[in-house]
């Protein structure tokens, strides 16, 4: 009985170590916000599966990344004036291992939503740490915390003068950190807004997009961030802001295809900024506005303007977008959860409405993350409701630590990662 309790344990371990994985951007290991892991917890509380919690010297918005034994996350620092942005490196015990200053700046955010300078997250490769805040300050750092080049956005592609300040978190392919630089000033001639691609080992720049638009007003200003398509046929960015979608070739930049239809000419909001970043799976692009405008499902195969050829569009649903949180995409459904708190399915090929139901009835701007059966929801107040995926709606647990947050779970190697705005807790069985 003994050897066979030690033989199944084993197996129960290799099992686990099989599906473990790590995060290494805002959006997990498939740049979607999908985790393979499975046994992850679906119930907590602040004295219930903790393993631990580490006091964090500020808020944001950030979500941290894993690789390894190793957490990395920004924050800004409340400690004297409280305007220090800082890139902190924990291990997976919750030890600090060390933490690098990034920048200075002040809260640009409205209210205490978390989105002040540290709110760009981090981004890995498992050699190198990338940080960087709205300040336009960017590091790369090796995994002891030594500074291997620096470079300031703002120096090089012109001032982020974006109302509520610049949150967008670069993306990793290759050799390539990725960024859209969407922002400028309110007037008829706005600064350009330019996509680029700097060499992730050096910092110098590969290539840069002048990227056109024809919005204007706020409209020139996104807080999204831009999103890797990818499937076994091809690999392209989407960015996404100023009233479009595009997606570029990773080798130079140039425009694949672009779709409009987000803020309509013939009812032009000046106010529907894009918050919320696009959402993929293989053969399906998922598209999300601004207050309550529509939600775009589409094809990736695609080229030039396809605002208007519906042959380009798996489905169009015409209202009840998120505003701030990245729809998500798992096993042929189409998740959108909107900022009250209300959770929309969708079949992802049709468009079909499965359900509509309310979830916990405050704001929500974290995006929706998957593991093991369940979809993760997080609220302003720190309530995390886990609904039991599938085409009929279920609510499994809603748990509760006490903290407020906006930043997204993290799930790796069987932990739950929450970054709140003071701590950072880690949730496993």
């Amino acid at each position: 009985m003994l050897r066979l309790t030690a033989f199944l344990c084993g197996l129960m371990l290799t099992a686990n170590t099989l599906h473990a994985e790590n995060w290494p951007n805002w959006r997990g290991p498939l740049n979607n916000g999908v985790s393979t892991e499975k046994n992850v917890p679906t119930k907590w509380s602040a004295d219930q599966n903790i393993a631990w919690k580490t006091p964090l010297p500020g808020p944001a918005g950030s979500t941290p990344v894993v690789w390894g034994d190793h957490i990395f996350l920004t924050s800004m620092d409340n400690s004297g004036e409280g305007k220090d942005a800082y890139l902190i490196a924990l291990n997976t015990k919750g030890k600090e291992l060390w933490r690098q200053k990034l920048g200075s700046g002040a809260n640009k955010a409205r209210g205490d939503e978390g989105n002040n300078p540290a709110a760009p997250s981090p981004v890995t490769d498992g050699k190198h740490v990338w940080g960087f805040i709205g300040t336009g300050d960017l590091f790369c750092f090796d995994f002891e915390g030594n500074v291997v080049w620096k470079t300031n956005l703002q120096d090089r592609y012109g001032k982020f003068d974006i109302q509520f300040g610049f949150t967008s978190t670069p993306v990793l392919a290759g050799n390539k950190l990725l960024f859209q630089l969407i922002h400028g000033e309110w007037n008829d001639d706005p600064q350009p807004a330019w996509v680029i691609a700097l060499d992730k080992s050096t910092g110098k720049e590969i290539w840069k997009h002048n990227r056109e638009s024809d919005a204007f007003a706020e409209n020139v200003h996104s807080y999204a961030s831009p999103i890797l398509y990818e499937d076994d046929k091809q690999q392209f960015l989407l960015t996404h802001g100023a009233d479009y979608i595009i997606a570029h070739d990773l080798e130079t930049g140039d425009e694949l295809w672009r779709c409009g239809g987000l803020n309509p000419k013939e009812s032009y909001n000046k106010f529907l900024r894009l918050v919320a970043s696009p959402a993929m799976a293989p053969g399906i692009i998922v598209v999300p506005s601004a207050k309550k405008g529509p939600v775009l499902g589409l094809k990736p195969d695609s080229k030039g303007n396809i605002t208007s050829d519906v042959s380009a569009y798996h489905w169009k649903r015409d209202r009840d977008t998120p505003d701030v949180s990245s729809p998500l995409i798992v096993d042929g459904i189409v998740y959108l959860c909107r900022e009250n708190g209300d959770l929309i399915a969708m079949d992802a090929e049709s468009g079909e409405e499965l359900y509509y139901e309310r979830v916990h009835r405050i704001r929500h701007r974290a995006s929706p993350v998957y593991a093991d059966g369940h979809i993760y929801l997080t609220g302003r107040d720190g309530k995390v409701s886990v609904i039991k995926a599938g085409r009929q709606f279920e609510i499994v647990s809603q748990n509760e630590v006490g903290e407020d947050m906006s930043a997204s779970p993290v799930i790796s190697n069987g932990v739950i990662y929450l970054r709140t705005f003071d701590s950072l807790w880690a949730i496993k069985k």
